[in-house]
């Protein structure tokens, strides 16, 4: 019987590839910049997905939030944290996802622009040693798209990033995690994914297994449980 490859680790984004928080996100910066008597468009909202959230403040001045760059941050975490806890609004298959890699052993690490005090909602909600690493925005000195984020999860799991699959919904992320060396599947959520030729595409984590990760790992190709059947 052929043996399945080895899968060394899953680095995920958190916001819109394992929950999606987007909503969350638009409806504070739209209030915020509302309050100052700007205009927040959806457009613009897009424009941010995905990015550290001090370059996001700087943005949110330059629409008249007259406000610093650290009272932005605060005010926009505390709005999404609450919204968070009310509700967790789980993206299709990723919980499953995470359950199986977790039966499987497969180190895990969430990579995501969002503050530690959000991070924590989410593992809170996940068996414990769902994540073996997490790196926050308030943990790298260079955010997305610097591969800092990326390249400081593999290290903490100890893993070489070229052995490690990276999976993100933004081209801000994706870029992230192509720099990094990661091999990389974009899962789209809210944003159009223009991404390089590296990059799998698929349309739902119900897609992936930890078979296919491996695979995909060793080969650089992911068979998705549609062309298995």
């Amino acid at each position: 019987m052929q043996s399945t490859p080895s899968l060394p680790a899953v680095l995920f984004d958190m916001d819109g590839t394992l929950v999606d928080t987007e909503p969350y996100w638009m409806s504070a910066e739209t209030a915020l910049v509302a309050r100052f008597g700007g205009v927040w468009t959806h457009a613009d909202a897009l424009s941010v997905v995905g990015s550290d959230l001090r370059a996001c403040a700087r943005i949110l001045q330059g629409r008249g939030v007259e406000l610093s760059e650290d009272e932005i941050v605060a005010e926009l975490i505390d709005t999404v944290r609450l919204g968070m806890l009310r509700e967790l609004p789980w993206r299709p298959g990723a919980m499953e996802l995470l359950q199986e890699l977790r039966r499987n052993d497969v180190p895990v690490a969430l990579v995501t622009m969002s503050y530690g005090v959000l991070a924590e909602v989410l593992t809170a909600a996940c068996d414990p040693g769902t994540f073996a690493a997490v790196v926050t925005g308030d943990d790298v000195t260079h955010g997305k798209p610097h591969p800092e984020p990326y390249l400081t999860g593999a290290q903490r799991l100890g893993v070489d990033i070229s052995q490690c699959v990276a999976i993100e919904d933004s081209p801000t992320g994706i870029r992230s995690a192509v720099a990094s060396g990661a091999r990389t599947i974009g899962v789209p959520n809210i944003v159009d994914l223009d991404v390089p030729e590296v990059v799998t595409v698929i349309p739902s984590l119900e897609e992936l297994s930890v078979p296919a990760l491996a695979a995909f790992v060793a080969t650089g190709q992911l068979v998705t449980s549609d062309e298995r059947s």
